[in-house]
């Protein structure tokens, strides 16, 4: 078996990182009336809609990093921000924040001890050159960066966890994926994988994960990362 691992809000905590890089370039621009909390939550809200236009054909595949800047120039449009206050230069600066986010306390650890006995690779939305900045910055062990680019489409199409087993010449049920995210795991055990759920309650800040209810039995559930490895062995 080998371990397959979504990224964002799974080993990172992309809000508060998020939070942190706007706060610091809407500083800049003296846009302090900007909660930076809600300015990541717009820019995240448009996450899954974008992707799925991919998913759906009804535009080709793109890297997330195209993705994230045409999020980003929406949301600074929402809030009035112009080129003027925020040039070319600072918006790729803060495109490229996703590349800098924090992992959670417990993941390189955890990561570290479930390496010791399964190979695990990322099976990320995120594009390979964002999953190997952030994993530099972060420290995060992976033994490859897999996933959406690899497979030239996003999850939640089947066809992104299947191409993450085939890459590990694998059978989708020799995969198992852990998230943080019902609705993730469920269409990872709708394409054949098995399914770790980690415990990531402050992802949204405490409020409930807009997937809670999508919740199934699955083959493991953990409190987090090294609790994973304590339930594996590691």
């Amino acid at each position: 078996m080998a371990l397959a691992f979504d990224v964002f809000g799974t080993i990172v905590d992309w809000r508060t990182s998020i939070a942190r890089e706007a706060k610091a370039a809407l500083a800049t621009i003296e846009r302090a009336d900007i909660d930076a909390f809600h300015f990541a939550d717009e820019w995240r809200a448009r996450y899954i809609p974008a992707m799925m236009n991919v998913i759906k054909g009804k535009r080709g595949f793109v890297k997330l990093d195209v993705l994230h800047r045409e999020m980003l120039d929406e949301v600074l449009a929402k809030f009035d921000i112009s080129y003027d206050q925020l040039d070319e230069a600072g918006r790729v600066d803060l495109t490229y924040a996703w590349h800098r986010l924090d992992p959670w306390p417990d993941s390189v650890a955890g990561l570290t001890r479930l390496k010791a006995r399964f190979p695990i690779v990322t099976l990320s939305n995120g594009n390979i050159a964002l999953m190997v900045n952030m994993a530099r910055r972060a420290g995060l062990p992976w033994d490859a960066i897999l996933g959406a680019e690899i497979a030239q489409n996003y999850k939640p199409d089947p066809k992104t966890y299947q191409a993450t087993a085939a890459a590990l010449d694998l059978a989708p049920d020799q995969l198992c994926l852990v998230a943080a995210h019902h609705g993730d795991l469920s269409a990872g055990r709708a394409a054949g994988l098995q399914s770790a759920f980690v415990s990531r309650p402050m992802e949204y800040g405490g409020r409930t994960a807009p997937d809670a209810h999508m919740g199934q039995d699955w083959e493991y559930s953990a409190s987090d990362l090294l609790d994973l490895a304590d339930q594996l062995g590691c």
